[in-house]
């Protein structure tokens, strides 16, 4: 369990790391100043001068950075960060949230090399209460391929968005004979399985097709599952904005390393453990691109927004908006940031005395 516990936190310290790596490689190539380079935030524990850097690991594994000369005003300095042009700063800003999505990628690539075939969703049974008109009917055989508008790149994400049918309703996008049907306004209601057991859902009955994983195949999927982790955080995240989820239902670093633990320790195997624990180490990387690319003040995806605003107004009123008010802005909201990261991680830590 030890061993787990030490993986989790340095898998999520590595992938904090890539995303400031990102950062500061993409800083460097633009010629802009860096001026410290920290893995985790508070007190420092250890640091080094390298030319006109100084690179760090502080106390809180919860975070890193990538301080640049002039981030959020103009120092005088022309190699700041404000005084590069639109695409310059564009690309440093971006290059972290890419960074974390091309680790993710590779890792998966990486368990899938091992792989000897994919799954995906295909119903093998239709309830006989399932009342279908037209030619938008549903049959054994057919491979489903969306469901309320998600797409089902895997095995088990038809039942996942199925389970969230809004009001008892939902519809399915289907693949027959390599044709797409739709059937809209399926009715959550009492039917009978294969073995004439009653039960209330959807009147479907799931299983798996299987396809052999050729190269292509590995590539194919490596770049589905990617997919279908950013459509999670997009269906989580829809989800707690309309009450669906709650604060309970999210992690910080102290209940990510607990569910990387858990996932390893309830593995048949060693082997199955590290696949395990390597691919929810996927999913947190896939996770911190898309989450870190949110219009959301301190983020790079709300400096990146402020970035575009600035181009708007140039071209329209040819003034930016003041730096003051975009260094008030974004210091407020990595404030908020912090204390809602600490809220979520005493919250993960009194999960853990439960």
């Amino acid at each position: 369990m030890i061993v787990y516990i030490l993986a989790a936190i340095l898998i999520f310290g590595v992938l904090v790391a890539v995303h400031e790596f990102g950062h500061f490689a993409a800083a460097k190539l633009s010629g802009v100043r860096v001026n410290e380079f920290s893995i985790g935030m508070g007190p420092v524990i250890w640091s080094r001068q390298k030319g006109e850097t100084q690179y760090s690991f502080r106390a809180l594994p919860i975070g890193g950075f990538c301080a640049m000369e002039g981030e959020d005003e103009n120092t005088g300095d022309e190699r700041c960060m404000v005084n590069q042009g639109f695409w310059k700063q564009l690309f440093i800003l971006a290059a972290g949230p890419l960074m974390n999505f091309l680790a993710g990628v590779l890792i998966i690539l990486g368990i899938y090399s091992g792989a000897t075939a994919f799954f995906t969703d295909e119903i093998v049974y239709v309830a006989p209460e399932l009342d279908q008109a037209g030619e938008a009917i549903l049959l054994p055989g057919d491979q489903v391929y969306k469901v309320n508008g998600y797409r089902t790149y895997l095995a088990g994400d038809t039942s996942m968005f199925l389970s969230y049918g809004r009001s008892g309703e939902t519809d399915i996008e289907v693949i027959r004979d390599g044709k797409h049907i739709r059937v809209e306004n399926l009715v959550r209601q009492i039917c009978t399985d294969q073995e004439g057991k009653a039960y209330t859902g959807f009147g479907i009955t799931l299983g798996r097709r299987a396809e052999e994983a050729t190269l292509g195949a590995k590539l194919r999927y490596t770049w589905y599952t990617a997919l279908d982790f950013v459509q999670q955080v997009r269906f989580s995240l829809m989800h707690l904005l309309t009450g669906g989820a709650s604060m309970k239902d999210l992690s910080g670093p102290v209940g990510i390393v607990s569910t990387i633990t858990e996932v390893g320790t309830q593995a048949e195997s060693s082997r199955d453990a590290w696949s395990r624990i390597f691919y929810f180490a996927a999913l947190i990387a896939v996770n911190l691109a898309v989450m870190n690319l949110l219009p959301v003040p301190a983020l790079d995806g709300g400096r990146i927004f402020f970035l575009l605003i600035d181009a708007v107004s140039m071209l329209l009123f040819k003034r930016k908006v003041p730096e003051k008010w975009q260094a008030a802005v974004n210091t407020a909201g990595f404030v908020l940031l912090m204390c809602f990261m600490l809220l979520v991680t005493l919250q993960d830590v009194l999960k853990l005395f439960r």
